[in-house]
């Protein structure tokens, strides 16, 4: 008994087979070809969609924009990555057609159009909208953070920046004495010496004063917020990303990037624009006890979304280490509370009633 072999790769083949026989009817790639064709990517404002008539002939947005939303739903994000893709992966060389672009050609698309990305997934929610796809009652949020691919060496965080000055007071110190000891000498060296530690000490002292070495302030547009939880990732730039999904088939209805590290503050901006995308009076919205505050669920509430959101046990003795409120029971018949200890706890008044 053998084993079942293949076809020798040099056989010529009578009729080859068709591209599309290897795209089954229900592959994920046939519902991106018929969502892009579906697009008016003239009003998603993206670039180049009308070829010019001279000049060497590009990429169709089209196709790069399917090549995307791919790499979107096989979590694929380098560019580098979907160019092989293009050249190896039977699915994308039916969805693009055999058409190959290179790197950097992806990579200028999505820089070129980052905001008319954002007009495409309101598309495909409304798309799941006409599909009935959302059970538009409620929604779930909550945020992840994600770290900012930037320099570490322009990243600023409050303890790096007092320990950089105190690094740059030291070089002064350092400079000044050197200066001093060149004065002395200052007819050996021609002065040479003496002016290249000027511009040294010059350096250090708008390092110290907080101004960059091109005249500027430093790199601080990245520098987030310190959280009150103390969290490591207050140490470097970052993202917190916001996502409403819908309770029927957790689809995300809404997503909004921001700057801030807490979630406190974040829930009306983000449940607002999911409630008017899906079209409805009124919805529910549901989040943890990070995102609970007072004027976000007054805002919630004026907006016709109604927040359930569970109140944080705050104060010096939560902080301590000691039992939350929520965690005493209390006992209407006795009048009193029973502490997770098991010990029942009595109003004092009533106490010196019993006791007389």
């Amino acid at each position: 008994m053998t084993y079942i072999s293949g076809h020798d790769r040099s056989q010529i083949l009578l009729l080859p087979e068709a591209v599309d026989d290897y795209v089954g009817p229900d592959n994920p790639v046939r519902f991106i070809d018929a969502f892009v064709a579906g697009l008016d990517l003239v009003v998603a404002s993206f670039t180049h969609v009308e070829p010019k008539a001279t000049g060497r002939p590009g990429y169709a947005p089209a196709d790069l924009l399917k090549l995307y939303i791919y790499g979107y739903l096989n979590r694929v994000r380098s560019s580098r990555r979907l160019e092989a893709e293009t050249h190896r992966n039977i699915e994308v060389i039916w969805l693009l057609r055999h058409v190959k672009p290179d790197f950097k050609t992806i990579a200028d698309f999505r820089r070129d159009n980052r905001t008319a990305f954002r007009q495409v997934f309101r598309e495909f929610v409304l798309l799941c909208r006409q599909l009935d796809l959302f059970g538009r009652e409620l929604l779930a949020m909550d945020g992840t953070r994600i770290k900012a691919v930037n320099n570490k060496d322009r990243n600023f965080t409050r303890a790096s920046l007092t320990q950089f000055i105190k690094t740059a007071d030291a070089k002064l110190e350092d400079y000044l004495q050197r200066l001093d000891k060149s004065d002395a000498t200052e007819s050996a060296t021609g002065g040479s010496r003496v002016k290249n530690l000027a511009e040294k000490i010059a350096a250090a002292q708008r390092h110290a004063d907080g101004v960059g070495p091109d005249g500027g302030e430093p790199d601080l547009a990245h520098r987030p917020r310190q959280p009150s939880d103390g969290s490591a990732y207050a140490c470097c730039g970052g993202y917190n990303v916001q996502i409403a999904v819908d309770a029927k088939h957790k689809l995300i209805v809404e997503q909004q990037v921001t700057n801030q590290v807490v979630d406190m503050g974040l829930l009306a901006q983000t449940a607002e624009p999911a409630k008017e995308v899906l079209g409805v009076e009124r919805i529910a919205v549901v989040a943890d006890r990070g995102y609970f505050k007072i004027e976000d669920i007054e805002a919630c509430e004026k907006a016709g979304i109604d927040p359930y959101v569970p109140r944080p046990q705050r104060g010096p003795s939560v902080r301590a280490g000691r039992f939350r409120k929520d965690e005493f029971n209390y006992d209407l018949a006795s009048d009193s509370f029973l502490c997770p200890a098991g010990q029942r706890l009595h109003p004092y008044s009533s106490s010196l009633m019993r006791a007389a």
